[in-house]
C-alpha cells in the first residue's frame, strides 16, 4: 500500500506538545500503524498511560478505500471511512446512525513528525478537538498513546511494565546525560590545554630579559620583525617610543610551566 508507507511505524507521543479539549492529557503514549494480514487493511493500535499511571489500550482495523464500511466496534460507531488525501494525510471518520462521532486526521509534518488531530462529536453535534504530536519510535515501548475513543480496557500488567520501563529510561537518560556532560567538559579542558600549549610555545620563543615568576602578570607583544617580546611593562605604561607593533595579551605563568592568558 504505497500511500501508507510514510505512516507505517511505531510513534511515540510528545505529551507536552498536545492540546486536549476532550479527556485528560496522557502521561505517555504509543501510536502504531501497521499493515493488516491481507495487505489491504491498516491496523491502528493505541496504548497510553494516564497521569495516574493507569495503562490503557485500543486497536481497530480500517480499509483506506474512501468508502463507508461497516464497523464492528459499537463503542466508536457503526460505520468507518478511511481516505488517503495524499501520501502525507490519512483521514479516518467514524459515524453512528449516519451522524459523525469521531474524525481523526493523521498528517506527516515537514519535520517528519506524526500529527494526529481528533475531532470528537457529542450527541448534540458539538465538536471537541484534541491534537497530538508523535515522533518515530526507535525502540518500541509497550505502553503509551492517543486518547481517541475505541474500547478502553485497563491493563495492570501494562502499568507494571510501564513503571519499570520508565524507571529504566530515567536512569539510563541520567547516566547518558552525565557522560555527555563529562565529554563536553573534557573537550573544553582539552581545548584550553591546547590553547595554553600554543601560547606557551610562543612565549618560550619570545625575547626574555628576566626569569619569569609563577603567578606574576606579564605582557606579550609582537615586534615589527615578527618576533615576540615578553615584558613586565603593560601596554599603557610605555612612553612615546614603543618597542612593539602589537600587544597580544596579558599572561601568567602556571605551576606546570605553561602560560595562560589573563
Amino acid at each position: 500500500m504505497v500511500d501508507a508507507y510514510n505512516f507505517l511505524a511505531s510513534w511515540q507521543l510528545f505529551p507536552e506538545k498536545g492540546t486536549y479539549e476532550f479527556g485528560n492529557r496522557p502521561k505517555s503514549g504509543i501510536y502504531r500503524i501497521e499493515l493488516g494480514g491481507t495487505g489491504k487493511e491498516l491496523t491502528i493500535s493505541m496504548n497510553w498511560v494516564s497521569l495516574e499511571d493507569q495503562a490503557f489500550t485500543s486497536q481497530f482495523s480500517i480499509t483506506p478505500d474512501g468508502a463507508w464500511n461497516e464497523f464492528e466496534d459499537a463503542a466508536l460507531g457503526d460505520a468507518v471511512k478511511a481516505t488517503f488525501e495524499s501520501q502525507l494525510i490519512l483521514i479516518v471518520e467514524f459515524a453512528r446512525n449516519s451522524q459523525p462521532v469521531l474524525k481523526v486526521v493523521h498528517e506527516i509534518t515537514p519535520k517528519g513528525y506524526l500529527k494526529v488531530v481528533h475531532h470528537h462529536y457529542n450527541e448534540q453535534g458539538e465538536k471537541f478537538t484534541n491534537e497530538e504530536i508523535y515522533h518515530k519510535q526507535l525502540s518500541v515501548l509497550p505502553y503509551s498513546a492517543s486518547v481517541s475513543g475505541a474500547v478502553i480496557k485497563p491493563n495492570e500488567a501494562g502499568v507494571i511494565r510501564h513503571q519499570a520501563l520508565s524507571a529504566m529510561e530515567e536512569q539510563t537518560n541520567m547516566q547518558l546525560t552525565q557522560i555527555r556532560q563529562q565529554i563536553e567538559l573534557l573537550a573544553i579542558q582539552a581545548k584550553e590545554i591546547q590553547k595554553r600549549k600554543e601560547l606557551s610555545m610562543l612565549i618560550y620563543e619570545a625575547q626574555l630579559g628576566f626569569a619569569p615568576v609563577i603567578g606574576q602578570t606579564y605582557y606579550l607583544y609582537e615586534k615589527e620583525d615578527g618576533s615576540h617580546l615578553l615584558s613586565l611593562i603593560g601596554p599603557k605604561e610605555w612612553g612615546r617610543s614603543k618597542p612593539y607593533k602589537t600587544f597580544i595579551a596579558a599572561v601568567s605563568l602556571l605551576a606546570d610551566h605553561t602560560w595562560k592568558e589573563i
